[in-house]
């Protein structure tokens, strides 16, 4: 008996302009013996919708779209008792979670690997309970994603990013925060902060592939304090500049859990798109919890 595959297409997502590869990556999942649908979203949270209300009813799920698609239909599979595998054909403007898991961008050829894939299980994260993928960050650089047009993102791929982390330097603000993680607190003013399982943070930072484990139960805690002097601030801009981020300025950890409290309640993004704010957020990371395609 053929087995069966929802593909959840986001037509919306990056610089795709003809639907001619897509169609090819159907063609080749039919090619392999698999019963295809297709749905594409409509609206913004759509793809969970669908994710939750039909993926149950399917022996694997494939999405096309960015990191905010695979977020959505992550969220979406999380809410079923027996998640089926998931496979990701990023089709994004910057796709961060692609890069850390080697992904091509040709759907064709990513296709392919999620055919001959025998699944593997992955690490997701919970913010205050809801699933994220790869990061859950604050302060600088976090409205990067979100803010920047569809149609500039579209047009201009990781250049828009670029442009919209500079303009948001110019309002740079330090952030509140008491951070708990594992015998660890850090209390005091933050620029930025993230809990991420990926190489790639927001386009912009960039971490060391043998340092991120993509399915060993901890994420990677990543902190900048506010310097208080011109020495501290000139030793954070050369670790930033130099990836350093063992370098001083900036406190990195892997984490198997973190608390954050403040009384600001200051925004949050999860996977690149908004995830609102509380005056205290948990952060955990369930091992291995979602097979993944790869």
């Amino acid at each position: 008996m053929a087995q069966t595959l929802l593909f959840i297409v986001n037509p919306r997502a990056g610089r795709t302009r003809s639907m001619a590869p897509l169609f090819e990556a159907v063609a080749h999942f039919s090619e392999e013996g698999y019963l295809v649908s297709v749905r594409q979203t409509l609206h913004p949270g759509h793809a969970t919708e669908l994710a939750e209300a039909e993926g149950g009813r399917f022996d694997r799920v494939v999405c096309f779209g960015g990191d905010g698609t695979l977020n959505e239909v992550v969220n979406g599979l999380m809410r079923l008792p027996s998640p089926p595998p998931l496979g990701y054909i990023p089709g994004g403007s910057t796709n961060d979670f692609a890069a850390s898991l080697e992904l091509s961008a040709d759907p064709l050829q990513t296709a392919r690997r999620i055919t001959a894939s025998p699944g593997k299980p992955l690490d997701v994260g919970l913010y205050n309970g809801r699933p994220f993928v790869y990061v859950a960050s604050f302060g600088a650089f976090t409205r990067v994603s979100y803010s920047a047009p569809q149609s500039i993102k579209n047009d201009l791929g990781h250049l828009a990013y670029l442009l919209e982390g500079v303009k948001d330097l110019s309002t740079l603000r330090p952030y509140r925060a008491t951070v708990a993680a594992g015998d660890e607190v850090f209390d005091g003013s933050f620029l930025f902060g993230a809990v991420t399982n990926a190489t790639s943070v927001g386009g912009l930072m960039k971490l060391q592939k043998e340092r991120v484990v993509l399915d060993d139960g901890l994420f990677e805690l990543l902190l900048i304090p506010t310097p208080t002097n011109a020495v501290e601030l000139q030793a954070l801009i050369r670790s930033l500049v130099l990836q350093d981020f063992d370098g001083a300025g900036v406190i990195f950890r892997h984490v198997s859990a973190v608390t954050v409290e403040t009384p600001e309640g200051f925004p949050w993004t999860l996977d690149g798109e908004y995830g609102s704010g509380a005056e205290k957020v948990e952060i955990q990371t369930l091992r291995q919890r979602l097979t993944f395609l790869l």
